[in-house]
């Protein structure tokens, strides 16, 4: 929304340069979920084709000394952590690895254990940026890890390639969770120490760093982070009959001071986009919301943007007639079968079974054969209410509710609706 709001690209980048975990069918899923959700993207890249860029980044940050290896094993980590810990200090690396010497560094190669390298932060200059969401920011350097940017097999973490890629593609805007707040802090300090090494956009732009924007996490209904709302994939919401319009009027409004409201026009969310009307209290993400929008945004789609979508044979007024009871789409092809049967009738007591054979015989087919047949039963047995409509309702489609008659009986036909009123009355 920013970038098409903006005039700017919406650049999908896929961070695989972790071979292990990185498999092609999560980029296929990744490209049909934003497919569905009708979010295009203006450009694609890929980190595992950039390796030679990132090589070129940490030869220069070596050579500055902004890079430094280290051995410490996972275990090792965790057990400082703790230490730290016990003795009420922020719990992250000693920055040991500095103090090794050259004959230190000879003798674990020789041993065969390759180093896992961090980032040299300056402990000097305080990290501030203005974010767009949550303001005036301010880290001390010294309250955080120097963090690991490549593992020993050589592969790389996300925080580098991913400075690199923002530079070199030309980054304008980064929009992410709270929970990378932190992680933007390092990254600041990553992006100076490129600039001072060269590197600038592809294009020779200015080197200008992105601007930062961290929305809240969303939580569940029941007002914590859960597993379960962390866990769900646009396939989740596809089996449950959600409309992908219904799913984006949501989380458009989500977490903002707007209201959510089934806007299945993305040009009027886009015009009431605004990074200031998002707040820093978690978003709230609720699935009975969520069911009412879709419901909402059901009773909007025309026949044309549905037909191919709906049960054989249904038309554009089988579509208007079943439109206003469905919650999803799905749920017409039940509605349908109202027409064309077969239905299952209530049983009728005597005089009800009467009533409807009187039905029967005065139906009379035009332009609106419900309103005319309900005026004859009126006239005729002085019958009101309930008592006039739902004899009715059950003999021609088995049910206590549903579809507008109006509309309904037209698409049930004379012959078929005589039947069944013939039928329930015996």
């Amino acid at each position: 929304m920013l970038a098409r709001q903006g005039g700017g690209r919406f650049l999908l980048r896929i961070d695989d340069t972790d071979a292990e975990r990185s498999r092609e069918e999560y980029v296929d899923a990744i490209r049909a979920d934003l497919a569905w959700l009708g979010l295009e993207v203006d450009g694609e890249e890929r980190q595992s084709a950039r390796l030679d860029l990132y090589e070129a980044a940490f030869a220069a940050l070596r050579e500055a000394g902004r890079v430094y290896p280290c051995y410490e094993t996972a275990q090792e980590l965790e057990l400082k952590r703790k230490i730290a810990l016990g003795r009420g200090l922020p719990p992250i690396y000693d920055r040991a690895a500095l103090a090794l010497t050259d004959a230190d560094h000879a003798a674990k190669a020789a041993e065969g254990i390759a180093p896992h390298w961090r980032f040299l932060l300056d402990h000097d200059a305080p990290i501030e940026w203005v974010d767009l969401i949550r303001g005036k920011q301010h880290f001390e350097p010294a309250t955080l890890s120097d963090p690991v940017i490549r593992r020993a097999d050589g592969s790389w973490l996300y925080m580098l390639p991913s400075a690199v890629d923002d530079i070199d593609m030309g980054i304008t805007h980064v929009l992410r969770g709270e929970d990378h707040v932190s992680n933007t802090a390092v990254q600041i300090q990553m992006f100076t120490a490129l600039y001072a090494a060269g590197f600038a956009a592809a294009d020779g732009a200015a080197k200008t760093m992105p601007q930062f924007a961290h929305e809240a996490l969303l939580v569940g209904s029941e007002g914590k982070l859960s597993k379960r709302l962390g866990s769900l994939g646009c396939d989740a919401f596809r089996d449950k009959g959600i409309e992908p319009a219904a799913l984006v009027a949501l989380l458009a409004r989500l977490g903002t001071s707007l209201p959510v409201e089934p806007i299945a026009d993305r040009a009027a969310l886009l015009a009431s986009f605004d990074l200031a009307t998002f707040g820093r209290a978690p978003a709230r993400f609720d699935d009975a919301e969520l069911e009412r929008l879709n419901a909402a945004i059901v009773h909007q789609l025309e026949f044309a943007e549905v037909a191919d979508r709906l049960p054989a044979g249904m038309d554009e007024a089988g579509w208007h007639a079943v439109r206003p009871n469905l919650a999803h789409l799905a749920e017409a092809a039940d509605w349908w079968r109202l027409v064309t049967g077969p239905i299952e009738q209530p049983a009728f007591s005597d005089e009800d079974r009467a009533y409807l054979a009187q039905a029967a015989s005065l139906l009379i087919w035009g332009e609106d054969p419900w309103h005319a047949l309900t005026s004859a039963l009126k006239d005729a047995t002085g019958r009101k209410g309930k008592a006039l409509f739902l004899p009715l309702r059950q003999a021609l489609t088995g049910m206590d509710h549903g579809p507008d008659m109006k509309e309904l009986l037209p698409l049930i036909g004379e012959g078929e609706a005589r039947a069944r009123l013939e039928g329930a009355a015996g």
